[in-house]
């Protein structure tokens, strides 16, 4: 994964000052901040990142979710689906 430096915030410099996060993702659409040296969120700006942006994120929430209840509930779908 390729990120600008422009675009990274320490977690202890978002704990410290969030509207310097917010700031930045205003400026470059996005913001990620680092917790131990490793990307850990992403802040992003939703006007710049327009309605293409939302509707996918929308969906790799619900693939998320039906995934974890896939998962989760495994052995009552098949025993439903006999």
């Amino acid at each position: 994964m390729m990120i600008s430096t422009n675009k990274i915030i320490s977690i202890t410099q978002a704990n410290q000052n969030f509207s310097k996060v917010t700031k930045n993702a205003k400026k470059y659409g996005d913001t990620v901040i680092f917790k131990r040296n490793k990307p850990a969120y992403i802040l992003f700006d939703i006007e710049k990142m327009g309605e293409d942006f939302i509707r996918e994120y929308e969906q790799l929430k619900l693939k998320y979710i039906s995934e974890n209840l896939l998962k989760t509930y495994d052995v009552a779908y098949k025993e439903l689906a006999k």
